[in-house]
């Protein structure tokens, strides 16, 4: 059948050819050629397609809500799915001792990560061609290219560590001829070198919503600089904290701090709950996302879609399973700090467990808990059987990416589902707790201690949304501030405990967790711990295993490498 197809279409191939030569010189229309994208117009539309870039994802290349990469590799959260064979590529993620380096989904993301960096250096590139005065825009709209390349290529660091750095100086056909040879420090700092330059044009307030801002960048340059000051050797391993690194990030936290612009939002939810989520206080820079914009389905985020649960508003598919081990982190003691040693002990599912325990009112923003109303609807209550597999995958489903069904900002698209909410990229909250941690590290902790206790406040305002339509909570909650002499000894160490602690659950099931214990140096301590207990509660995990020295990062795609002739070295021990 392919041979008749390939003659058939070389028979009309020839025909036409014979029939004429004028095709040769036909001109189609609609199409635009590279010298008519040099004007101030459609450079302007090329700047905005690279915004759009930054959530130009989906459930198969998650990059904008990096669940798979950050929650499950991280123990926040199971795979989830209808079993261990539903996007198996991802349960071999969760086990480590699966992956291999040719893994369809690194290379796919790889792809997609590279286009974004791509329409951000096509813009530049064209930029440069254009007299400031035809184009007055031209020095803000550069330096907001250059904080969406560092903001991609940051995202290729933390994901595959060494990674090629591609700037506008690179023509598009030279690109594959740029290796991956660069060393933690230098790729660390042209992505820095990238944010310092977004940093030193933009304004601190952009009349258009959604834009890049001095504040952002000089945020972002915070957290390229935190992850830069763990020095890692070839290995992986952290060989010591850089102090001019986290003295740089107390600077820039300040910077942002002393903007006057950001706050944290009275209310956690308000983060994960439209309409309170769009733009607010506490969002630093977010992707922005529409609905009934004039295109098909909208701008809508569908790198979770996954993950709704299997309830009559939705029905699939239960993935980004929140793990037992995760909602045990948010017991607390009689006193309302965390349970350090002992918060892992009993396994909370059945619905007495949360008066018996004490609770931190994160746990109940972060996932469903049957029982418990949902996503702040007091008349929906959660059900263990919304979790697909729960005899593998445990009752409990996600909550923070999930849009409310009655929402204007909720679409159901084929089986799946998406939002138009917008997607934080850097939170006030994460600011606080970036400049928390410089401290603790400089051995300044005191100054950590009213970051870390604002956090725990406005965790504990935050029951408002939380209740029965009875007005009753659904748990025994208890959280309070630390107090140095009287609740807690505020030592260095312990403070960097209650630290690491407070990301944990600020940041549950957003994607963040594995990042961080990478950067701290304790990955396979973390993630073995968390196997070893796991393994007796899901026997999917029985095999898995962190290998220390190589999955703190995943292996450069097999395909890339081969793609370069070998240019690309893979990462180690893969």
């Amino acid at each position: 059948m392919r041979r008749i197809l390939t003659t058939s279409l070389l028979i009309i191939l020839v025909s036409v050819v014979s029939c004429t030569k004028d095709f040769l010189d036909y001109k189609p229309t609609g199409i635009v050629t590279d010298e008519q994208l040099n004007t101030p117009e459609n450079v302007e539309k090329l700047t905005n397609a690279a915004y759009a870039a930054i959530g130009n994802d989906e459930w198969r290349t998650p990059f904008t809500f990096m669940w798979p990469y950050g929650s499950v590799r991280g123990g926040d959260a199971y795979k989830g799915g209808g079993g261990v064979n539903d996007q198996v590529l991802y349960d071999y993620m969760e086990k480590f001792n699966l992956v291999t380096v040719d893994n369809g989904r690194f290379d796919e993301i790889w792809v997609a990560v590279y286009e974004g960096i791509a329409r951000a250096n096509d813009a530049t590139i064209r930029m440069n061609k254009l007299d400031d005065k035809a184009y007055p825009q031209k020095n803000q709209r550069m330096a907001e290219m250059r904080f969406i390349r560092g903001h991609f290529h940051f995202l290729m660091k933390i994901l595959f560590k060494y990674v090629p750095y591609i700037d506008e100086t690179v023509a598009p056909a030279d690109r594959l001829a740029v290796g991956n040879s660069l060393t933690n420090e230098q790729l660390w700092n042209k992505i820095a070198d990238d944010f310092k330059a977004a940093a030193d044009v933009l304004p601190v307030t952009q009349a258009q919503v959604g834009r890049v801002t001095k504040g952002a960048a000089w945020a972002y340059l915070a957290k390229v600089r935190l992850f830069q000051a763990y020095e890692q050797d070839a290995n992986n391993q952290v060989t010591g904290i850089n102090t001019a690194r986290l003295q740089e990030v107390v600077t820039l936290c300040n910077n942002v701090i002393n903007t006057g612009k950001y706050a944290l939002a009275p209310d956690f939810g308000h983060n994960f709950l439209y309409p309170f989520s769009e733009n607010n206080s506490e969002s630093v820079f977010a992707i922005q996302y529409s609905l009934n914009d004039g295109t098909p389905e909208g701008r809508i985020n569908k790198a979770a879609s996954l993950n709704y649960n299997m309830s009559a508003p939705y029905g699939c598919c239960s993935f980004h399973a929140p793990s037992r081990e995760m909602v045990n982190s948010f017991k607390t003691d009689a006193a309302g700090l965390p349970l350090f040693d002992t918060y892992n002990l009993e396994v909370m599912e059945d619905s007495m467990a949360f008066w018996r325990n004490y609770i931190d009112p994160r746990l109940d923003h972060t996932s469903s808990i049957p029982t418990h109303p949902f996503k702040y609807q007091p008349n929906f209550i959660a059900k263990a059987e919304w979790q697909r597999v729960p005899a593998v995958y445990g009752p409990y489903t996600p909550m923070k990416e999930i849009a409310q069904a009655s929402c204007s900002c909720f679409k159901k698209i084929g089986s799946f589902f998406g939002s138009s909410t917008n997607i934080d990229v850097i939170r006030y909250d994460d600011v606080l707790l970036w400049l928390a941690e410089a401290y603790i590290e400089l051995g300044q902790q005191d100054l950590a201690l009213p970051l870390i206790n604002s956090i725990r406040t406005r965790a504990g305002n935050s029951t408002g949304m939380l209740k029965y339509a009875n007005g009753k909570n659904p748990s025994n909650y208890n959280i309070k501030t630390y107090v140095n002499g009287v609740n807690c000894t505020w030592t260095q160490a312990y403070a960097r405990k209650a630290l690491r602690w407070e990301r944990r659950v600020e940041f549950a099931m957003e994607g963040q967790h594995f990042f961080d214990i990478v950067r701290w140096g304790v990955a396979a301590d973390v993630v073995n711990t968390y196997f070893a207990t796991e393994k007796k509660r899901n026997v999917n995990l029985a095999s898995a295993f962190f290998t220390k020295g190589r999955d703190e990062y995943l292996p450069i795609p097999q395909n890339q490498i081969t793609l370069t002739n070998g240019l690309y070295k893979q990462n180690a021990n893969y």
